[in-house]
């Protein structure tokens, strides 16, 4: 019955490296699958031919915003503000802001769907979808989208537990939904036996059935009461302030993943006037980019209990010590990835595709962008960091001046017939920008313990 009380005494006195990877690795590994589901998911379309593949593009960043705004940047805010409540030893505080997660995870999914099953259509065709390739994003984004709810629902039931330091459950329960997604994906959208080939609707069901059992379980985790915190099946009284709890980190960070998703879709938008095979080899290119997200998450959503319990219990100092070594951890392991993919880009290139016309377009991304990876890995690490001291306006800003950036840069080349490889190489320095500027914000911004 002292374990709960010996693995918060853990998160706040071990050693902090060691600590670290120790949370880190479970979240790693659920990561790995999120990275292998989106590998699997854009084989099952490039099976299906370039306008699909083209359409996935266009829709791919909207779905990975679902993902970035529920669990890295809401989810930061629930997990540090129900890790701050237990660093200060205030349980009750903690099981009530639960409840209160849920009402925010249930209302933002709602809107979510709403907003992108009205103006989905439209976003896509501005941002250069045409014919076949749009018919094929509206289709699938129209079932994608319906399951938003979903997404947000899991996600924020997972940062719950990952505020109490249990990184175990939640990453276990999400490894077996990705694996669920991966098997749905392939025999939904290329048939098997007795089951029809669906297309691209097939991969967007694979993966709302795979949502739901994941959320299935994780309500009765917390309803039988398996963790930390148990979720009473009974009405309770919602409080303005513990809204704001969460709501002063969580909504300030659902700015930075809008900032990525907006960067990214200038390039979208700017690349499709170039052709389709240009969209479809930058949209190769531009999911791994989006994939290094998780990565990143991995390592910085372990350091959001650790700030917060240190932070929650008056340690400042340990708090920004933990900051700066999950930065480190994450850069070294997005610096990895970088060198592979700059010195072998058909590693990642030819999983999707042998059309060589698109294959030199990957490859040409793949090489100009992978050596910034590492400072991409620092600064949304810090990012997650900030979240757990309550202190997310510095990297916030951090993204608008990429973003800045982006937008500037990306438009002035448009006007000045700039080539895909000009278009890269401003990627790259948009990356060492954002990871330079976070690191800054963190070390001049003053962390108090009254967050």
């Amino acid at each position: 019955m002292t374990r709960p009380h010996n693995d918060l005494q853990t998160l706040l006195t071990a050693p902090i490296l060691p600590t670290l990877l120790r949370l880190a690795a479970p979240n790693v590994l659920a990561m790995v699958m999120t990275v292998l589901v989106g590998m699997a998911e854009t084989y099952y379309v490039g099976r299906l031919g370039t306008a699909p593949l083209a359409a996935m593009a266009l829709v791919f960043p909207f779905a990975m915003l679902t993902q970035m705004m529920s669990a890295g940047a809401m989810g930061g805010g629930v997990s540090a503000a129900i890790s701050r409540a237990l660093g200060a030893s205030d349980t009750a505080r903690a099981q009530t802001l639960l409840l209160h997660a849920l009402v925010i995870g249930v209302g933002a999914g709602v809107i979510y769907s709403a907003i992108f099953l009205t103006f989905g259509p439209r976003l896509y065709e501005l941002l250069g979808g045409r014919d076949a390739v749009l018919e094929e994003a509206v289709r699938y984004s129209g079932v994608l989208f319906a399951g938003a709810l979903l997404v947000w629902l899991i996600n924020t039931l997972a940062s719950v537990l990952r505020g109490t330091g249990n990184m175990r459950t939640p990453s276990v329960a999400l490894v077996a939904t990705a694996l669920l997604q991966i098997i749905l994906g392939g025999v939904l959208a290329l048939g098997a036996g007795p089951v029809p080939a669906m297309g691209m609707v097939g991969v967007a069901l694979g993966h709302i059935i795979a949502t739901a059992a994941g959320v299935a379980y994780f309500l009765w985790y917390l309803i039988t009461g398996q963790g930390r915190l148990t979720m009473p099946c009974q009405r309770f009284e919602m409080q303005g302030g513990m809204f704001a709890d969460i709501l002063k980190v969580g909504a300030v960070a659902c700015l930075s993943p809008v900032q990525s998703v907006l960067a990214i879709l200038i390039f979208t938008g700017l690349l499709a006037q170039l052709g389709t095979e240009a969209l479809a080899g930058y949209g190769i290119g531009q999911r791994l980019e989006f994939l290094l997200i998780p990565i990143a998450f991995g390592i910085g959503v372990a350091s959001v209990p650790m700030v917060g319990m240190a932070m929650g219990s008056g340690n400042v100092q340990r708090a920004r010590r933990v900051a700066w070594v999950a930065g480190g951890v994450s850069a070294f392991n997005l610096a990895l990835i970088g060198a592979v993919v700059t010195l072998a880009p058909d590693v990642w290139a030819r999983l999707f595709t042998q059309d060589e016309a698109v294959l030199s377009y990957a490859r040409h991304y793949l090489v100009t962008a992978g050596p910034a990876f590492p400072f991409f890995g620092l600064g949304l690490t810090l990012y997650f960091a900030s979240q757990g001291a309550g202190q997310v306006m510095g990297p916030v800003l951090a993204g608008t001046l990429r973003l800045v950036l982006v937008a500037g840069a990306g438009l002035w080349l448009a006007q000045h017939q700039g080539t895909s490889g000009h278009f890269y190489q401003l990627v790259a320095w948009a990356m060492v920008l954002y990871g330079l500027a976070t690191a800054a914000a963190v070390k001049f911004t003053p962390w108090s313990r009254k967050v």
